[in-house]
C-alpha cells in the first residue's frame, strides 16, 4: 500500500513536534516501514514559527519526499507565502496521482483542505480512498467534504512518536495488514521478528543505573558543599535529593522500558512519587512496571481507535498510577528490605576486617570490569550504598583502583613509553581520568601488551582498596579526581590511597617500559 504524508507544522502541533520536521516525519516514515507501507509521497510545510502566529513573511520550508533515495528533502527557506504557492503547485500533482490509483492512503497533520491541501483532499474524497490525521478543526473540515476519514484526532498530549504509531495502526486494521509498532531504536525487520516480548527486552538493569548516576553524583557534590560552614543550609537540600532518588530511577526505567518519550516520562514520575517509601530498588521496579504498562495500554487504545490525547492520557495517567499503587501498598516495603540486606551485607564485611574487605575489592574491580560485570554488579551496589549517605565504600575502591590506577599507567606512557607513538595514545586518557574520574578504559592497550602491566595494575588496586579499607573512606568515582576527596568522609584518608594506587602502578608500568626497551 502506498501513502501520502501531507499538512504543515501548525499551531498546537508546532509546539508538539512541528518544530522539528525532521523528527515529526521520521517517526511517521520508521512506522510505516514497519507495516511495509510504501512512501509515494510527502508534501509539508515546515513553517518557523507556529501557524497561530505566522504571517506570510515568516520563513518556510516545503519538505517532499525523493522516491530513488527514500529520504525526506528539505527545500529552500523562503516566505510562508512562496511556500504556499509551490505547496499548491505540488498539490495539484499529487491530486492528479491520487486520481490515477498511485495513493491509497493518507495522513494528515494539520492540513489546510481549503487551500494548499484542496486539490488533494478533494481527490481523495472522489475515489474514498482512507484518510488519518490530526488537527481538529482540519480534519473536521476534510470531513465535511465527503473524505473518508477513518481515524482523527486532536494533538494535545501527543508525541510524534504516539501520533506515527496512531497513524499507521488505524491503516492497517483497515487494510487488514499485520503491523508491530517500532517502539525504540529496532529496525523495523527487528520489530517485527520480535513481536510481543520485545518489550521485555528493553529491561536493562544496568541501563537503568548508568543513566540515573548523575543524579547521585549531584547528591555527592550537595553533601560535600553542606559541610562548608557557610552552607550549611544545604543539608535540607541533600534530603529532598534523597528523597527523589527513586523517582529519578523510576522515570529513567519507565522511559527506556516504553520509549514512549513524554508519555513514559509521566508515567514514571507518578510511579515514582508512589515508590519512594521502596528505596531506589523499589523506585526501580515501580518504573519498570510503568513502562511495560505504558506499552501494552497505549497499543491497546491505538487498537480500540481512542483519540490520541486520551490514548496518552490512559497510557500515562494510567499506567503510573497503576504501578505506583502497586508499589505503594504491596512491593514497597520488600523493595527497602531487599536494598538494606546489601547495605548491611557490605557494612558486615568491613566491620569484620576493613583492610581485607578493601583489598578484595581492589584485586577483584579490575577483572570485573573487563569481564563486564562490573556496571551489573558493583555499580548498583555503590548506588545502594549512596542512597543515604552520598557516598560509597566500594565508590572509593572504584576510584583509587580504577581510575587512579589507570591514571597512573597512562602517565607512565607518557613519561617512560616504549615508543613515542604510546605517549600520544596514553596522555588523552591520563587527562580524562583526572579531569572527569571516568575512562579506566585507557589503560587496556597497555595492560593487555605486558603481563607485568597488567599484574602491576591488579596489585596497584589492591593497595589503593587496602588503604580505603585501612581510614574507613566513603567516596566515589565519576568526579574529577582532584575533587574527589571533598566528596568523602575522609578526605586526607582518600588523597593517601589515591596516590598510592597511582605511584604503585606507574612505577611498575614504568619499570615494565624500560625492561622491553632493554631487551629491544
Amino acid at each position: 500500500m502506498k501513502v501520502a504524508i501531507i499538512g504543515s507544522s501548525g499551531g498546537n502541533l508546532f509546539n508538539l513536534g512541528g518544530r522539528q520536521p525532521d523528527k515529526l516525519l521520521g517517526e511517521i516514515i520508521a512506522q510505516c516501514s514497519s507495516a511495509q507501507l510504501d512512501i509515494t509521497a510527502i508534501q509539508f510545510i515546515a513553517a518557523e514559527e507556529s501557524m497561530d502566529v505566522a504571517k506570510d513573511k515568516t520563513g518556510a520550508s516545503l519538505y517532499s519526499w525523493n522516491p530513488v533515495q527514500q529520504v525526506v528533502v528539505q527545500g529552500e527557506t523562503l516566505t510562508l507565502a512562496d511556500i504556499n504557492q509551490l505547496a499548491k503547485r505540488e498539490d495539484e500533482q499529487l491530486a492528479t496521482r491520487i486520481e490515477q490509483g498511485e495513493v491509497d492512503g493518507i495522513i494528515v497533520m494539520s492540513g489546510d483542505p481549503t487551500g494548499v491541501n484542496a486539490a488533494s483532499i478533494a481527490a481523495a474524497a472522489a475515489k474514498g480512498i482512507p484518510i488519518v490525521g490530526t488537527g481538529g478543526t482540519s480534519m473536521a473540515q476534510i470531513s465535511s467534504k465527503g473524505a473518508n476519514v477513518i481515524a482523527t484526532s486532536g494533538t494535545t498530549g501527543t508525541t510524534n512518536r504516539t501520533r506515527a504509531v496512531s497513524f499507521v495502526t488505524a491503516l492497517c486494521k483497515h487494510w487488514k495488514i499485520k503491523y508491530m509498532p517500532v517502539i525504540g531504536t529496532q529496525s523495523a525487520a527487528e520489530a517485527n521478528a520480535a513481536g510481543s516480548i520485545s518489550i521485555w527486552r528493553r529491561i536493562n538493569f544496568k541501563g537503568i543505573m548508568q543513566a540515573s548516576l548523575p543524579g547521585f553524583i549531584a547528591m555527592a557534590i550537595v553533601l560535600a558543599l553542606g559541610k562548608i560552614p557557610a552552607l550549611a543550609s544545604l543539608s535540607s537540600v541533600f534530603d529532598i535529593i534523597v528523597g527523589a532518588l527513586p523517582v529519578l530511577i523510576a522515570v529513567v526505567a519507565a522511559k527506556q522500558v516504553a520509549e514512549l518519550d513524554e508519555v513514559s516520562i509521566v508515567a514514571g514520575v507518578i510511579a515514582g512519587v508512589l515508590s519512594t517509601d521502596g528505596g531506589i530498588i523499589g523506585g526501580m521496579i515501580g518504573g519498570i512496571l510503568a513502562g511495560i504498562l505504558v506499552h501494552y495500554l497505549f497499543i491497546l487504545c491505538v487498537q480500540w481507535r481512542f483519540p490520541m490525547t486520551t490514548v496518552n492520557i490512559v497510557a500515562g495517567g494510567l499506567a503510573g498510577l497503576v504501578a505506583g499503587l502497586l508499589m505503594y501498598f504491596l512491593v514497597s516495603p520488600i523493595a527497602l528490605q531487599l536494598g538494606e540486606w546489601v547495605k548491611q551485607l557490605i557494612s558486615a564485611m568491613i566491620d569484620f576486617n576493613p583492610i581485607l574487605a578493601g583489598i578484595i575489592g581492589g584485586l577483584l574491580i579490575w577483572p570485573a570490569i573487563i569481564a563486564g560485570v562490573y556496571h551489573a554488579a558493583i555499580l548498583p551496589i555503590v548506588l545502594l550504598e549512596m542512597e543515604h549517605t552520598g557516598n560509597s565504600f566500594l565508590g572509593a575502591v572504584d576510584m583509587v583502583g580504577l581510575v587512579m590506577v589507570s591514571a597512573g599507567i597512562t602517565l607512565a606512557n607518557i613519561v617512560g613509553p616504549r615508543d613515542k607513538g604510546e605517549a600520544a595514545v596514553a596522555t588523552p586518557g591520563f587527562l580524562i581520568n583526572m579531569g572527569f574520574g571516568t575512562f579506566v578504559e585507557a589503560a587496556y592497550p597497555f595492560m593487555f601488551s605486558n603481563k607485568l602491566v597488567f599484574a602491576g595494575a591488579i596489585i596497584a588496586s589492591g593497595i589503593g582498596g587496602g588503604l580505603v579499607g585501612l581510614f574507613a573512606v566513603r567516596g566515589t568515582a565519576y568526579v574529577p579526581s582532584f575533587a574527589a576527596p571533598y566528596l568523602s568522609d575522609n578526605p586526607i584518608g582518600f588523597v593517601v590511597a589515591m596516590l598510592a594506587s597511582l605511584l604503585v602502578a606507574f612505577s611498575i608500568t614504568l619499570v615494565a617500559n624500560k625492561t622491553i626497551k632493554a631487551k629491544v
